[in-house]
């Protein structure tokens, strides 16, 4: 794996994580009233998906993998290659459906399962970025 790109990638899905921390709301009605914090909400969201999916999409080709169909199977291809856990996978995956009604269809979401999902999900964000950084190789010198 190129480590200066993964790098880069993880420390973009970082700032999405703590964005997304620091613009949740207490309750679902809270958010359901409030565009702006939907949209910055909704922005980082995507963002943090997106550069999970360019990862793992990295990550299987670097190890042999299957090419994935779709955006969703690249977790399901990364918890058959036990790379991350079934459950991880599983969360990825429909947060993968967030990402693509949020894109396609942005006027149908469900902002109260947005906000379970920023309060139960955003850790599996986190588990995934730890899975990477496990595997990527060590910085060689350049000496």
């Amino acid at each position: 794996m190129d480590r200066d790109v993964v790098m880069a990638k993880l420390e973009s899905l970082h700032r999405c994580v703590r964005r997304l921390e620091d613009k949740r709301s207490a309750t679902a009605a809270e958010l359901a009233d409030d565009v702006d914090r939907q949209d910055i909400l909704a922005v980082n969201l995507e963002r943090a998906v997106q550069i999970c999916v360019d990862i793992a999409a990295h990550v299987i080709a670097e190890q042999g993998g299957p090419a994935p169909r779709t955006m969703s199977e690249t977790f399901q291809i990364l918890g058959r290659m036990n790379f991350i856990t079934p459950d991880v996978a599983a969360s990825l995956q429909r947060a993968v459906g967030f990402r693509n009604l949020a894109v396609h269809q942005y006027d149908r979401i469900d902002w109260c399962r947005v906000h379970e999902m920023l309060r139960d999900g955003l850790s599996d964000f986190r588990t995934f970025a730890a899975a990477v950084l496990a595997r990527l190789p060590e910085r060689r010198d350049e000496g």
